[in-house]
């Protein structure tokens, strides 16, 4: 194990990053509304912040019936708000509570794991009254300001970031697992009737497989066995359930044919890891999928970054049909962040290869803006760019 703790720990919950971002808008809006993946804490972060709201999790079956057959008797309840969690259970709130703080000056926390069914509840009820924020599992920068230290990216790559692991010291081999099955017979079954869950279990890990990739909806139906439409349909369902999302490829004029496709990438590398069936640190380091979990890593503490912060971040990639490729492009603006990822400890300026011959399409970038992001510990500006340690992630994109 290559993972250790120091004594000055917090007690109760490792201090989460979107804080600041969540308080500075209770006053503003008469809902605040967070999603993101089961377990990554979402509950424990609103019962912290909500102290002086009554919590009600409508994964409790007696709740769920009373707030889908009487949701403003349900909701007479709370005279001064409350904390509603996995409130995508019964959409019947929504409109009630839209009547409500339309009227009252009161308060409702709401929080959800199927994104695809709570965003569509909040467009038709709550837009304009609700701050929408995403918590992802624990970054870097979480887990270090907690005092977990990680001698290797890949150290953190093969833990994952869900919170019980570290709160819980919990092997991430059983508890990715665990998580798995949970989710495969509760979250699965509740957003699509699959009638062979041991299809979709085996299509997820061959999705792992694929970490990093241009997807191939047609290769994928194949070593399934099942066909394109519903690989589209079971990806759509991982991703309202954020196991996987899309990283979307840039267009932009350059005179270069350019690949059109997404990729594919999980929302946390220790459960991808799990899935390919990787057991431990060390046969991560050696393992032939070990650039694309870095990848994959880098551009979640990308996301985590700006998510954070209250941020919606425009991350993209760039592939030429010639294989030329810009792993990650921050699109600012005014101005758009090249960013290469390689998984190597030591510093080797051919990594800039891909980015110098991207800014001569580009014809405007500055060698300043051009990035490495590495395995290694040291940042360093070079002529042709910067090396920026992946213990830095956070730094190079705000």
């Amino acid at each position: 194990m290559r993972i250790y703790q120091k004594l000055v720990i917090y007690l109760y919950m490792i201090k989460r990053k979107i804080t600041p971002a969540i308080e500075s808008l209770r006053n503003k809006f008469s809902v605040i509304t967070l999603t993101g993946a089961r377990q990554t804490g979402k509950t424990t972060l609103l019962k912290s912040l909500y102290k002086d709201l009554p919590y009600i999790n409508l994964e409790d079956v007696d709740n769920r019936i009373l707030a889908a057959e009487d949701p403003r008797g349900f909701l007479s309840n709370y005279p001064n708000g409350a904390v509603i969690d996995e409130v995508q259970q019964a959409p019947q709130l929504f409109s009630y509570i839209q009547q409500i703080v339309d009227e009252k000056d009161i308060h409702f926390a709401l929080s959800g794991s199927q994104n695809f069914q709570l965003l569509q509840n909040i467009t038709q009820s709550l837009a304009g009254r609700t701050a929408i924020f995403t918590l992802m599992p624990l970054s870097y920068e979480e887990l270090s300001e907690a005092g977990y230290e990680f001698e290797r990216a890949e150290d953190l790559v093969f833990r994952g970031g869900y919170p019980r692991i570290y709160d819980k010291s919990i092997d991430p081999n059983i508890y990715y697992q665990n998580y798995i099955s949970t989710y495969v017979e509760r979250d699965v079954r509740q957003i699509k009737n699959i009638e062979n869950l041991s299809d979709f279990v085996r299509f997820i890990k061959l999705c792992a497989g694929r970490i990093g990739q241009v997807i191939n909806f047609q290769s994928l139906a194949n070593d399934t066995g099942v066909s394109p439409n519903t690989v589209k349909a079971w990806i759509s369902v991982l991703e309202a359930s954020y196991i996987v999302y899309l990283h979307k490829p840039h267009y932009s004029n350059f005179n270069k044919q350019i690949i059109k496709s997404p990729k594919l990438y999980f929302y946390d590398t220790g459960l991808a890891c799990s899935l390919l069936q990787i057991q431990s640190e060390e046969q991560l380091y050696s393992h032939y999928l070990v650039g694309g979990l870095f990848e994959n890593f880098v551009l979640n503490e990308m996301y985590k970054t700006c998510l954070n912060k209250g941020l919606k971040p425009s991350f993209y990639f760039w592939q030429s049909k010639e294989k030329k490729e810009i792993d990650i492009i921050l699109d600012k603006g005014k101005e758009l962040l090249p960013f290469e990822v390689k998984v190597a400890q030591t510093k080797n300026k051919h990594f800039f290869d891909n980015l110098l011959y991207w800014q001569k399409l580009n014809g405007t970038l500055s060698t300043e803006l051009l990035n490495v992001i590495y395995g290694g510990n040291e940042d360093f500006k070079t002529s042709d760019g910067n090396f920026i340690s992946w213990r830095n992630i956070a730094k190079s994109v705000l």
